[in-house]
């Protein structure tokens, strides 16, 4: 009898036994898998050509409409299957957007005593966006995708002194900028 072929009491059994339940093992992993990738991508194959024009922006946030316009064009460039421009002549496709909301509201404080007095201060914010984004492909009614109250929102920490409040809230706006734009491109063109 060749080595490690024998039944699981005879010598060798435990050998096979161990290939067997290896190679189970090896296949159950495998078939069973974890993925963060959309369902497939929603966009017409024709769509070549994607115009952004400038988002809308109803919340007076100086700057705002250009980084979330600039973040989502860049998103898009990304994917490497499109060429994007900002204008919405000449395209297959167009991205319209309208910044509906951008609220800044303090989540943690810190308080402090001293002798008599006490103060309370805001030392974490929260900063979120809200916007109505449009996808729709050139001479159809219909658009590919839409969402009339997408939002995105990010944490920031404020510092040691107050000064820095201002800074803090335009990096957070970066940061909110690139989170929108890849949260509104993935759901654009695959099917979350």
């Amino acid at each position: 009898m060749r080595r490690g072929t024998g039944a699981p009491g005879e010598r060798g059994g435990e050998v096979r036994r161990r290939r067997w339940l290896v190679l189970a093992s090896a296949i159950l992993t495998a078939s069973c898998g974890y993925s963060l990738q959309g369902r497939g991508i929603t966009t017409d194959p024709s769509v070549k050509r994607i115009g952004v024009p400038l988002f809308k922006d109803r919340t007076g946030k100086l700057g705002l409409d250009t980084r979330i316009t600039a973040a989502v064009i860049e998103e898009l460039s990304k994917r490497g299957r499109f060429t994007v421009v900002k204008e919405t002549t000449n395209v297959d496709a167009v991205v319209e957007g309208e910044i509906e909301a951008y609220n800044v509201l303090p989540v943690d404080y810190n308080t402090t005593s001293n002798d008599s007095q006490t103060s309370t201060l805001a030392t974490r914010y929260t900063a979120s966006v809200v916007a109505k984004v449009v996808y729709r492909k050139i001479g159809q009614p219909e658009p590919i995708w839409e969402n009339d109250s997408f939002s995105q929102r990010d944490e920031y920490d404020m510092g040691d002194t107050p000064q820095g409040y201002f800074d803090r809230e335009e990096q957070s706006i970066d940061r909110l900028s690139g989170l929108f734009a890849r949260a509104v491109v993935s759901a654009m063109l695959e099917a979350f």
